[in-house]
């Protein structure tokens, strides 16, 4: 068994490589179609370009890498049946459990990888490039003149209309300029030629302007108006084309940009608020109660709940961290523990209103929304990592099953399986959003379904004799067809 653990392991390798290698290909040109465009007509450096599609590579291997793992292991197990080699085996005593289990410790390892990059890197990546998007888009596009057209100079009072404009040798013929940045004066400067140069590495314009006049008249001297003729005028226009200033922070974190553990902060937070919200009501209605029987109320209202204690794993990431990442100054005040909310006293014997009861059930209804949207992005990130693994059970079973489906089967296979795992997560994300139903189950009702049927088939082609007679892509048809006559109802 461990030769063909390492045969059936090094068969892996090639094909895992080239759908990795495809398929991140493939959804990088989608984003350089959708992106490129926009990108380019704000005069960015092809370096600035780049860099937006590269950090555009983590987030797509996180949806490559299970993929990946799918369609290699569906592409070597049919390649295998197809060649006899899983008869062979099985006909020397090998069942299909035995060729499953180093296959199944691979996924595994995948699983674990896959995991620790979109916890760990990916976030990084996403904060990053939003930070460079919104750094992005608040860049001016490149300033470019038009004939015949008054054309707005970015960020100031000038505008500018030429009757003809060589771009190639920055000639321009029968110019006007309009100024109106004075408050009171307004300028409008005429000429027969000019040139224009760029400055400051393109950001200024310089004209120098031939065998023209200035026409200029203040309005609160409705009778002064003055008009200077020149051979030769000077003018530089600034800020025509804006760069791009980057930051050194990053831009507000959401869940997207955000680790497990950061988002389980936020989760233990609210799971405090929600708790503090339920005593508070509790609270309410006990001295309603003692106001309604004629009781003394009591005196106070409980106050602030701790946030429980966060899981192993952040600790543990919390130390590899600290040894691994240069050490960074903290505040003083961040090294505190937030101060306790003291207990109020109540002095009132009236019932209580209803802004009140209201108050403290939206507080409750805020921070269970929020706790429930960031433990979705939590189980989201465990449940398409741990989609290795009911992925390689579906394609063996696939393989097996259908031994001659050839490419087809590889891709129609793969397609459909991830087709089913990726509605089911989205579904279950939007159904978890609005609180229908627990974020954990949202997330892994995928895995588990495709789990269930992928161990239920393992079962099924243990049990038969493992010849490749049939099993092309004719009988995957028909086998689809006989699926949908069984389920039709009966009439």
């Amino acid at each position: 068994m461990r030769i063909l653990s390492r045969y059936i392991l090094a068969r892996l390798g090639a094909p895992f490589g080239f759908a990795l290698a495809a398929l991140t290909g493939f959804m990088l040109l989608n984003q350089v179609a959708r992106r490129f465009d926009t990108l380019a007509g704000k005069g960015l450096e092809w370096t600035v370009i780049g860099e937006v599609f590269l950090l555009c590579i983590p987030f797509i291997l996180a949806l490559t890498l299970p993929m990946a793992v799918l369609v290699a292991v569906l592409f070597s197990f049919s390649n295998l049946a197809a060649d006899s080699e899983i008869t062979a085996m099985r006909a020397s005593g090998v069942s299909v459990p035995q060729l499953v289990r180093p296959v199944f410790l691979w996924a595994l390892l995948m699983a674990v990888f896959t995991f620790g990059f979109v916890d760990q890197v990916l976030p990084r990546s996403n904060a990053r490039l939003r930070t460079l998007l919104f750094d992005i888009s608040r860049k001016s596009p490149t300033f470019q003149l038009n004939e015949q057209v008054v054309n707005t100079i970015p960020e100031s009072q000038y505008f500018l209309r030429a009757g003809a404009i060589d771009q190639v040798r920055g000639m321009l013929r029968d110019v006007a300029i309009y100024d109106l940045s004075g408050q009171f004066s307004r300028r409008i400067v005429y000429a027969d030629s000019g040139t224009m140069t760029a400055l400051g590495g393109g950001r200024h314009l310089q004209l120098i302007l031939h065998s023209g006049s200035v026409h200029e008249f203040r309005g609160d001297e409705e009778s002064a108006f003055r008009l200077t003729a020149f051979l030769r005028n000077e003018v530089i226009l600034r800020n025509v084309q804006d760069s791009l200033e980057r930051r050194t922070g990053d831009v507000i974190r959401g869940d997207r940009e955000m680790s497990t553990c950061e988002m389980l902060e936020v989760v233990r937070t609210a799971g405090s608020e929600i708790s503090e919200a339920r005593g508070r009501r509790a609270a309410l209605l006990e001295r309603d109660l003692k106001v309604i029987l004629g009781q003394t109320p009591p005196q106070a209202e409980p106050g602030s709940v701790a946030p429980g204690p966060l899981p192993l794993y952040c600790y543990l990431v919390d130390q590899v961290q600290a040894l691994v990442l240069p050490k960074t100054a903290e505040a003083q005040a961040s090294a505190q523990k937030a101060p306790a909310r003291p207990r109020v006293t109540v002095v009132s014997s009236e019932l209580t209103s209803w802004p009140e009861v209201s108050g403290a059930a939206s507080s409750e209804r805020s921070a269970q929304r929020r706790a429930d949207k960031y433990l979705v992005e939590v189980h989201k990130k465990f449940a398409i990592a741990a989609a290795c693994v009911p992925f390689v059970l579906i394609a063996i079973v696939m393989a097996l099953r259908f031994p001659r489906g050839g490419m087809g089967l590889v891709i129609g296979g793969a397609m459909a399986v991830f087709s089913i795992f990726w509605v089911g997560l989205t579904a279950g994300e939007a159904l978890a959003d609005k609180g229908y139903i627990r974020p954990w189950l949202a997330m892994w009702s995928p895995n588990i379904i495709l789990g269930i049927a992928g161990a239920i088939g393992i079962m099924r082609v243990n049990r038969e004799s493992g010849s490749t007679r049939g099993g092309d892509w004719e009988e995957v048809m028909q086998w689809g067809a006989d699926l949908l006559r069984r389920l039709r109802p009966a009439r």
